[in-house]
């Protein structure tokens, strides 16, 4: 399963509603806060629910735990945010922030790598760095700089097609990381070829990154080299096995 990145998407009113200005004006009010928010971060992979799994004796010292805040503030804590409608029980083991599920901020790996590709994309365009490798024109430190972007942007290239709906998550592989693979695939490989998966998407790393070769997918290619190579190891037909042992030498 492909990793996903969660963050709060908290409004830039937040500190202005009048639930949060009573929570910070009662006593200690900013450590409650803190605690509220870091409840909330807690619950972000749950869509706000909080479970009590019986570690402590109770739910309140089991949040202490988990937050390193003290137990009898978060028991305050719980005690004002029920009263005002931010977290709900939803049975003895089941707590629910109310607000958590629609500021929940969500994107896996890829579409962040994505992201960060476009972005150093721009800026490089913006400083009219994207140039031609030439040896002759620019001295060594340059040129690999100026290499590495047009990397990130093949790269790049490959990733946009991950954003597409209903196309599975893809993965750089391989010593230049231009085998692209999806979870499903490698799987795969690892399970067809045990023996030999990292040297065919190792194999195939280098080919693309020396001859500038496109290939439609990437397993594919790969299980097409491995039937080949058992194809070519295979004796030929009409032709006898003088292959023999140890145990059968004469």
């Amino acid at each position: 399963m492909a990793k996903r990145y969660y963050w709060l998407k908290l409004k830039a009113d937040w500190f202005s509603d009048k639930r949060i200005k009573k929570l910070r004006s009662i006593a200690g009010g900013d450590t409650h806060t803190i605690i509220y928010l870091k409840m909330m971060l807690l619950s972000l992979k749950d869509e706000g629910k909080l479970y009590f799994e019986g570690v402590e004796d109770n739910f309140a010292s089991e949040i202490a735990l988990a937050l390193d805040e003290d137990a009898e503030n978060v028991k305050l804590t719980l005690a004002f945010l029920q009263r005002h409608g931010l977290i709900e029980i939803c049975d003895d083991d089941e707590y629910q922030l109310t607000e958590v599920p629609s500021i929940i901020g969500t994107e896996t790996a890829s579409a962040m790598r994505v992201r960060a590709h476009r972005e150093r994309k721009k800026q490089y365009v913006t400083e009219g760095r994207l140039l031609q490798c030439n040896t002759a024109e620019m001295d060594c430190n340059n040129l690999k700089q100026i290499c590495s972007v047009e990397k990130e942007i093949e790269i790049d290239k490959e990733l946009e097609k991950e954003g597409e709906k209903g196309t599975p998550t893809h993965t750089a592989y391989g010593k230049f990381c231009n085998v692209f693979l999806s979870g499903a695939e490698l799987e795969g490989l690892k399970s067809e070829l045990p023996d030999k998966w990292e040297y065919y998407i190792d194999h195939l790393s280098a080919y693309i990154a020396s001859s500038g070769r496109k290939y439609h997918n990437h397993a594919a290619t790969i299980y097409k080299w491995a039937q080949e190579d058992i194809g070519k190891a295979a004796p030929k037909k009409g032709i006898p096995d003088y292959s023999y042992s140890e145990e059968d030498s004469l």
